[in-house]
């Protein structure tokens, strides 16, 4: 009867520790996320949020002409 007492024990003990664990591992991750507010750019032509955007799929720039000229 004890020794079932003591591996309950040692079996909370250590998931207390994990728990604990995993929680400050969370608690890094969210506290080093990058956020963006909604409808923001991102600066390489991507929008990023939830609701509908244009995205920038391109910018015309003389090597894009070049390439397009060239596939024509």
């Amino acid at each position: 009867m004890e020794k079932t007492e003591q591996s309950r024990r040692e079996f909370l003990k250590r998931s207390g520790t994990a728990a604990a664990v995993l929680a400050v591992a969370a608690g890094v991750v969210v506290g080093t996320t990058q956020t963006h507010t909604r409808g923001a750019d991102s600066g390489s032509g991507v929008a990023v949020g939830r609701s509908r955007k244009q995205e920038i799929t391109y910018r015309k720039t003389e090597a894009w002409e070049a390439l397009y000229a060239s596939q024509l």
